[in-house]
């Protein structure tokens, strides 16, 4: 069997396992956010260096929720100074700083993404988003957080401050295949797992908002027929979200 079919085997057999070991957490958490649209809040998601694919995943896209909004800060992303972005993901204070730069409020959702969950600035995120009342949920690999010690002051990690975790169901190391005359795995599945994670949330949520009699309001895509009816939710948040 080739590398390509072997990752999809991989990626076919976590899917079950997402559904048999995960759905309960998720529904937990959509439960938050449907409760959360059904009262005017909204859903915020962080993640620092490739977990922060699954904080833009909720952002301003066809199908989305207009009132989810990513955390993002260049100093923790990776597409001006990736190097550097490994070591600040470390340090301890800056979450508080970039908490500090969103109008949250007690109620919202915040979902913290670490694959690891062992650096500072997500444990930090976690403890200060509830610190505020927020319901906070992680995404994480639990084999690998469980295996590497925190970096964390504390000696916490993220699955020890968030209220809810959510499993993305990997390998220690994120990476699955074994090629010879590489040096270590290639072929991770975080970003794959956590956007379905991610995805069975937001539509669980919109579902349990509706059932609360509230209508979420959400983007369409611009390609079809969205333009008028996206527009007219920029014009409104605009001033709010600060990366419209």
């Amino acid at each position: 069997m080739n590398a390509m079919d072997r990752l999809y085997g991989v990626a076919c057999e976590l899917l079950p396992k997402v559904r048999a070991t995960q759905w309960e957490s998720i529904a937990t958490v959509a439960g938050w956010l449907g409760k959360a649209l059904a009262q005017d809040g909204w859903l915020y998601v962080f993640g620092t260096g490739h977990s922060h694919l699954l904080a833009e995943e909720v952002f301003y896209r066809a199908g989305g929720l207009a009132h989810a909004v990513p955390m993002l800060d260049p100093r923790i992303m990776l597409h001006e100074k990736a190097i550097e972005a490994t070591y600040t993901e470390r340090e301890s204070g800056f979450a508080a700083q970039l908490l500090a730069q969103y109008p949250v409020a007690a109620g919202d959702v915040l979902i913290v993404i670490s694959n690891s969950g062992r650096n500072a600035v997500p444990i930090e995120m976690a403890l200060a988003g509830r610190e505020r009342g927020l319901r906070v949920a992680a995404i994480l690999n639990r084999e690998q957080s469980d295996a590497w010690p925190s970096r964390h002051p504390s000696g916490r990690k993220l699955a020890d401050v968030a209220e809810v975790v959510l499993d993305n169901c990997g390998p220690n190391g994120d990476a699955w295949i074994d090629l010879a005359g590489l040096p270590g795995r290639i072929g991770s599945t975080s970003t794959l797992i956590g956007a379905l994670i991610i995805q069975l949330i937001l539509v669980q949520g919109a579902e349990n908002a509706l059932a609360q009699g509230v209508a979420p309001e959400i983007y369409i895509s611009s390609n079809t027929a969205g333009d008028d009816h996206n527009d007219q939710l920029l014009h409104k948040y605009k001033s709010r979200i600060r990366h419209l």
